[in-house]
């Protein structure tokens, strides 16, 4: 199996933007990486929908760009991520390993990752069930959760990591 090399975990601050039209506060910055549903704010603890990531970052020194597979690994995504790097769409992950490769659209300097990423629908409904009917933001014919239901974990939860292949395997 391929060898992988880890070389950078993009830590720090993500722009994430919400829409409000499914409860979401809107834009907002994570310091770090964290599960939706353990979020103080209840726009983003109960939220069901797409949330984009954004974060710009340059090539680790420990990469060189023309000789290996390069990839972005996202550590852990519930539930979905569609990838674009430099306005280059990378595609969709959906399974782990939570990763694409970059290698063609990589940039030195001032490279755009932006992740679109969506969760399952039983958080904004146990969050609906707090809710007067009027300010409820789903609508459903029968609603199986409770205020009280568990929260499923949602979001970008990282760590999200530059890396590399080496070919390899058993010989």
């Amino acid at each position: 199996f391929p060898e992988v090399t880890y070389h950078e975990t993009l830590s720090g601050p993500w722009r994430v933007s919400f829409d409000p039209e499914f409860g979401g506060p809107g834009d907002v910055v994570f310091d770090n990486l964290s599960d939706w549903s353990q979020h103080s704010d209840p726009g983003i603890r109960y939220y069901s929908g797409i949330a984009t990531y954004e974060k710009t970052f340059d090539l680790p020194a420990s990469i060189d760009l023309n000789s290996k597979s390069i990839l972005i690994d996202f550590g852990e995504v519930q539930n979905l991520a569609r990838v674009r790097l430099n306005d280059q769409d990378l595609g969709v992950t959906w399974c782990a390993p939570w990763r694409v490769e970059i290698g063609d659209v990589l940039k030195e300097k001032g490279n755009h990752l932006e992740i679109e990423v969506a969760n399952l629908w039983p958080n904004r409904l146990i969050g609906d069930r707090l809710l007067p009917s009027e300010k409820q933001v789903a609508w459903t014919t029968w609603n199986p959760y409770k205020a009280d239901s568990e929260l499923l974990p949602s979001g970008l939860l990282g760590p999200v990591r530059i890396a590399t292949l080496k070919k390899g395997g058993m010989q």
